[in-house]
């Protein structure tokens, strides 16, 4: 397939390389310092054209003619509706469209750029305010993803040292949950080196590790067993604290203040803040700066439940965080088992998760995979139901469906052809789920839970 980015900013980028390890890609950046920027980073394949998306010779020079996909993810709606509506006029049938505006997200608008299949509409700040909300309920955890209708869970979490898993060979935690799983390792993710982190999917010989990223499929009523095994807990935080009140944050303020969470947000811009306090009506606002230590304490950060960094500045983000856990370390006497505030942080520039790793800075979320996510699931989505990314580790979860015509129905597990770097985790059959085996057979209306290396996800999806 033939696709074409319009937007080489964070987002933009991010999608561009992920759609490129499977399609033919063309970038479209209109600033000419952000071009050359992606024409010196070699890391990028793909070819990067100077042009706007709003402008007919660009497309064409970014081959219009033969897309069969174009993405367009600036932060201007305008040009982003205006650069699919002259796609589709030059017959480029399927459409994303990066839209905040509350105003510009309806029918209305969606009838221009055709019918529903064909089209998506996103926003990755409604999207990362969603993926915090869900962080929030299981502090500790690093990811979690509902798939099946919500009966199949995907939590990720780094193993501390006092979690029950840690030391527990595979072969023994299968021994324990027989004859019926409720859950299933799917990958572990290790530190091999200072710069090197692995992801594999594991078999029975391994032996959980401190400090292993575990991906773990599990039936919905399994999760607080799971959890517990992770050494960590599930309790929605009574109070709140935001850094940065850019619109990220009000979304997720909006959503937390009808929970009766007790939110706080501290925003830099005067003009900003009283937006805010105009807007929300039960959420205190404080005009300041999240990098200033007494503009931390007066928000009395350290007595926080969760401490939530969403600036654009991960920077600021990082060090913030950082005080934090440090101050509640202090309120609490500086023990070693004292409850300091949850931290989560947005980031944007990825290089930095090894040392937000390192210096326990919590869960991190990136606006780059919140929008893949629903590009990748749009994309894919005459074979996957549903797909899922992460920011750590090279991986993805595929839901999947099986009909009477799938290669794979009638066959079992461990004869259905599935490659050694994929794991068939969950199915879920008339409703109900259960943790698949290699004995396990396919039937038709089976949904199927799959995690795989994203290079093997096209090759898996003709299994079905």
């Amino acid at each position: 397939m033939r696709v074409i980015v319009v937007g080489a900013g964070e987002v933009g980028t991010y999608v561009a390389d992920r759609l490129n390890r499977q399609h033919e890609v063309s970038l479209l950046e209109k600033n000419p310092e952000r071009f050359n920027q992606i024409e010196r980073d070699h890391s990028l394949d793909v070819l990067t054209i100077l042009g706007s998306g709003t402008d007919p010779d660009a497309l064409k020079r970014a081959g219009v003619e033969d897309a069969d996909l174009l993405v367009a993810v600036t932060k201007n709606d305008d040009a982003n509706l205006l650069s699919a509506l002259l796609a589709k006029q030059a017959g480029v049938k399927r459409t994303i469209v990066r839209v905040e505006s509350r105003g510009l997200r309806n029918k209305e608008v969606g009838q221009l750029l055709g019918s529903p299949e064909n089209h998506l509409m996103i926003d990755p700040d409604e999207e990362v305010a969603q993926d915090v909300l869900r962080l929030m309920e299981y502090p500790g955890a690093l990811d979690i993803i509902h798939m099946g209708g919500g009966e199949v869970v995907i939590i990720g979490s780094r193993l501390p040292s006092d979690a029950p898993l840690v030391g527990m060979s595979l072969k023994e935690l299968g021994e324990e949950l027989e004859p019926d799983w409720d859950f299933m390792i799917a990958t572990i993710t290790r530190q091999m080196s200072e710069d090197e982190e692995v992801t594999v999917i594991p078999r029975e010989n391994e032996t959980l590790q401190e400090g292993d990223l575990l991906r773990i499929i599990c039936k919905q009523r399994a999760l607080r067993d799971v959890i517990r095994r992770l050494g960590i807990e599930r309790d929605m935080p009574a109070r709140a604290l935001l850094l940065g009140g850019g619109r990220t944050a009000q979304l997720l303020a909006e959503s937390l203040v009808e929970k009766a969470v007790d939110v706080a947000i501290i925003e830099k811009n005067p003009d900003r803040a009283s937006e805010l306090s105009a807007s929300l009506k039960h959420a205190l606002i404080f005009n300041g700066d999240i990098t200033d230590v007494d503009m931390l304490e007066e928000a009395d950060v350290g007595r926080q439940d969760i401490v939530v960094a969403l600036t654009g500045e991960d920077d600021a983000n990082v060090l913030a965080c950082l005080y934090a856990k440090s101050a509640g370390s202090r309120l609490n006497g500086n023990s070693e088992n004292v409850l300091t505030p949850k931290t989560i942080a947005v980031v944007h520039r990825l290089k930095l998760l090894g040392l937000l790793d390192t210096h326990d800075v919590g869960a991190t979320l990136s606006p780059r995979t919140a929008t893949a996510n629903s590009v990748l699931r749009f994309v894919r989505s005459g074979d996957a139901a549903q797909i899922a990314t992460f920011l750590q580790g090279d991986a993805e979860i595929l839901e999947f469906a099986v009909t009477d015509e799938s290669a794979c129905e009638g066959k079992k597990i461990s004869d259905a052809g599935f490659p050694k770097e994929a794991l068939v985790g969950a199915i879920l059959r008339d409703g109900k789920p259960q943790i698949a085996r290699g004995s396990t057979v396919f039937r038709d209306r089976d949904h199927v839970i799959v995690i795989a290396k994203s290079e093997w996800a096209e090759s898996i999806g003709q299994l079905f």
